[in-house]
């Protein structure tokens, strides 16, 4: 039986679609709402992810631990996520315990955010922060962005700073909770074997009081400044170096051969980075990786390798960078779409893979795309294509930084 798009949405705005596989041994819901750290005041940042966790500490009718016990019982595999850009809250299990694992979620949706829950949860947080400070990759990232997109709401930190979270409140929380987390603004994804229209009664009586708020994103220019800044660590022994250009956005066709080009350039084994710096051993990591963002996009390049060592691997990446395009050729292309293709394909062959992308791609776009759809599109770039998003995007880096041992 072959899968089955179906969309519908409830009077109150909150969108429903799934694909539906009758043949599927499985059932994935999930609950994506548009909201993340670029929607956030600066002075509240890291209020996403923080309600995230708090998402989790109980409802009116279920405390934390019978959260997690319901989601045990049925054996399902539940988890959340925060981005820059969304929060989702899914669960897979069997056909049979769907409506269970919905009544859940959907009760998740709508938490009690007790101050002593807020209190406590607020410490788990400031510690993550505290953690993250341990990896030299994740302090050099997060200080580029910062600096890359500068003013733009994209520099916010996901898990916000010491100081935001420090000083955030409970009743900033509620407020940002109630503005953002609308029907309007949420959409349910399912994948698998799922009754829609018995998906549609339980979300109606379950979600049909939700509130409409009509929130919306800001979508403002970004400004962008050549910049290099180094940091530097007692805690480092490595030299760490990031760098940032811009790319074609989410919404953008040429985000696929960006992609593509990216992988060719720095792909964890095979490309031009891993040929010039990890088989020939000058640096321990090498990579480019392609962001595409809700109207904006990113390729980042990051490497490490030893102080000594920096001055000469920044040259190769700015030398296989210049004369990637020159360089390219069908094998290239054939090798990267394979691959491409199999992750994708791995990725949809269960239904929580595919519940996730299809919430992700309705998130950015409003619109369905099958899988075969997408597999399509990504056999369908061509070198020219390659070529062309390199003329408009040509991978200079806009900021470069490094994280470095600190001078003795």
């Amino acid at each position: 039986m072959p899968v089955q798009f179906q969309h519908a949405s409830l009077p109150n705005g909150l969108n429903v679609i799934a694909e539906v596989d009758g043949d599927a041994h499985t059932a994935a819901l999930g609950f994506f709402v548009k909201t993340g750290a670029r929607d956030e005041q600066a002075s509240v940042m890291g209020v996403s992810h923080f309600l995230e966790h708090m998402m989790f500490k109980g409802t009116a009718k279920r405390s934390s631990e019978e959260v997690d016990q319901e989601f045990d019982d049925i054996g399902a595999e539940h988890n959340a996520f925060t981005t820059s850009e969304m929060t989702a809250f899914w669960a897979h299990t069997l056909p049979e315990h769907l409506n269970t694992a919905e009544e859940i979620l959907s009760d998740l949706l709508r938490p009690a955010l007790r101050q002593a829950d807020f209190d406590n949860e607020k410490k788990v947080i400031l510690e993550e922060i505290a953690m993250y400070a341990d990896y030299p990759f994740w302090v050099l990232y997060e200080k580029a962005m910062e600096t890359y997109y500068g003013e733009h709401p994209l520099s916010h930190r996901v898990l916000g700073t010491t100081q935001t979270i420090s000083d955030l409140t409970r009743d900033q929380m509620m407020q940002y909770f109630t503005n953002r987390y609308s029907a309007d603004n949420t959409v349910v994804a399912a994948a698998g074997k799922v009754d829609f229209e018995h998906l549609l009664d339980r979300l109606t009586e379950h979600c049909g009081h939700w509130n409409v708020t009509r929130a919306s994103r800001a979508h403002l220019p970004a400004q962008f400044a050549p910049q290099e800044f180094t940091l530097e660590s007692d805690s480092v022994h490595r030299h760490y170096m990031l760098m940032l250009s811009p790319a074609p956005s989410q919404q953008d066709e040429r985000r696929y051969a960006m992609s593509m080009l990216a992988q060719i350039l720095g792909e964890s084994e095979g490309s031009r980075l891993y040929w010039a710096l990890i088989e020939t051993g000058l640096a321990e990591e090498a990579q480019a990786q392609y962001d595409g963002r809700d109207g904006l996009g990113d390729v980042l390049v990051y490497a490490s390798c030893s102080p000594e060592m920096a001055p000469e691997i920044g040259r190769i990446i700015r030398q296989e960078s210049d004369r990637l395009v020159a360089s390219l050729a069908e094998d290239d292309l054939e090798r990267v779409r394979n691959k491409i293709a199999t992750a994708v394909t791995l990725h949809g062959e269960l239904p929580a893979g595919r519940m996730r992308r299809l919430g992700r791609v309705w998130m950015y776009s409003g619109e369905y795309r099958s899988l075969e759809a997408e597999l399509a599109r990504i056999n369908a770039v061509t070198l020219d294509d390659l070529r062309d998003v390199y003329k408009a995007f040509p991978l200079q880096p806009i900021v470069t930084g490094h994280l470095t041992p600190k001078s003795r």
